[in-house]
């Protein structure tokens, strides 16, 4: 019997989750072919129209990839669609906002404890140091951008992540700041209106980032992104509550 709507679902998830799994465990091993439609079926007990959509939604992940008249392989080189999935699920629950900046959190100080074990972490600080003056100048000239400030910020953060060395932290970093572009114009722009005094306390709070690496003070670490996120206090979300928004600790 043919499956349909909920039951199909269901069996196509079961399938994507057994691939997932099988290479994981290093069962099927990067640029290895997958066994046959009729093989993956019995594996998994499961039609093959199920099997042939949770290897379409595998290849739209970027996890497999099919070569015609050849079959299915296991992709061996990272594509940015993989993180698609986690993307649309931050997205989904972007209500959680809470527990979306500490997901952030936890990156930074992670990231951050990471760089500081790294011998050459020091190389990244003359041009952390170029950036923050470039934000400076721009933050303190006639008319600033906040959509400037925002690249040059994100750059920053950015370069920070790539001195682990790790294309994952990389990646990651990358999608949690594309998520952030509405609320971080938002306190740009809310910190060049409150004039001259809120912009050297938002540029200090990245001299203070700069420092704690240049320095390697990694005791200092968690109390430096705690200040780092005070100015998103306020950034309520819609739908969210404001009695539970805090800077994470």
């Amino acid at each position: 019997m043919p499956e349909t709507g909920e039951k199909q679902a269901s069996v196509v998830e079961r399938v994507i989750d057994g691939i997932i799994s099988s290479i994981i465990s290093g069962e099927f091993q990067p640029g290895d072919q997958l066994p046959t439609e009729p093989e993956l079926s019995r594996r998994y007990n499961a039609g093959r129209n199920s099997v042939r959509e949770a290897v379409k939604q595998l290849q739209a992940y970027g996890v497999v990839y099919i070569r015609r008249a050849d079959g299915t392989y296991v992709c061996d080189s990272y594509d940015q669609k993989m993180l698609d999935p986690m993307l649309y699920n931050i997205i989904l629950h972007k209500n959680d906002w809470q527990d979306f900046v500490t997901l952030r959190a936890v990156m930074d100080i992670g990231t951050l404890h990471l760089a500081l074990t790294l011998p050459d972490v020091e190389v990244c600080v003359p041009e952390l140091e170029r950036l923050v003056e470039e934000m400076t100048t721009e933050m303190e000239g006639p008319a600033p951008s906040k959509e400037r400030v925002m690249e040059l910020d994100t750059r920053f953060h950015a370069l920070i992540a790539q001195t682990t060395h790790n294309p994952q932290i990389a990646s990651v970093t990358e999608y949690i700041t594309r998520l952030t572009i509405p609320s971080r114009l938002e306190t740009v722009e809310r910190v060049l209106e409150g004039g001259l005094s809120d912009i050297r306390h938002f540029v200090e709070l990245h001299r203070q980032m700069v420092a704690l690496i240049a320095d390697r003070q990694a005791g200092r670490i968690v109390e430096v992104v705690k200040n780092h996120y005070i100015y998103w206090e306020n950034d309520i979300m819609p739908g969210d509550d404001p009695a539970a928004k805090e800077v994470p600790g």
